[in-house]
């Protein structure tokens, strides 16, 4: 139940997906909510802080997520090759611009030499600053690739909806419902 089989995912990949998706949309609406703040609201110093420190526990995250990955058998793809392909194509993409956007937030951050401070726990030491304009570059990477991460991720969401509603493949349940792995870890 905990690991993946070869017919569906394990508890452990489903809590890492589903905890991640929550809070990659809720960073992204609190990113944008963050740039119609004015100098004295209460939320302006406070907003980025939450943004910043939640970010790098998905960062985190994300890194156990990917050895998880590796270290895990993938579940058999349902559908058709070209669905196949692109479906393994979109998951790569996805980590491509998770990771992106995570790593250029990081830059904008640490552009002055400081380090972010997450939550007050610990702090992850700037290594990379001064660098000509790097606030400003690794902030338009940071917006361009979360805007193209929310529309993969929207993509994503589709397809998995597809899949489950008009094809009747088990995609979206074997995302939701561990026991559905060992169960059908004979076919």
């Amino acid at each position: 139940m905990w690991r993946n089989s070869r017919s569906g995912w394990g508890l452990i990949s489903i809590l890492f997906h589903w905890l991640s998706a929550l809070t990659i949309i809720g960073l992204f609406a609190l990113g944008w909510w963050m740039t119609d703040l004015g100098y004295y609201d209460p939320w302006y110093n406070q907003g980025p802080w939450v943004h910043r420190s939640i970010g790098i526990l998905l960062l985190f995250a994300t890194l156990a997520r990917l050895v998880w990955r590796f270290v895990q058998p993938t579940p058999r793809a349902e559908g058709s090759r070209l669905e196949t392909i692109a479906a393994h194509l979109g998951h790569i993409a996805l980590y491509v611009l998770v990771l992106g956007v995570m790593v250029s937030g990081y830059l904008i951050s640490t552009a002055d030499g400081r380090g972010i401070s997450v939550f007050g726990w610990f702090e992850v030491p700037a290594l990379l600053y001064d660098l000509p304009n790097q606030a400003s570059l690794a902030g338009d990477i940071h917006w361009y690739s979360a805007l193209a991460l929310m529309i993969l991720a929207g993509v994503h969401a589709l397809a998995a909806l597809k899949h489950h509603w008009l094809d009747k493949h088990a995609t979206l349940v074997r995302m939701l419902n561990p026991a559905y792995s060992t169960r059908n870890n004979s076919k």
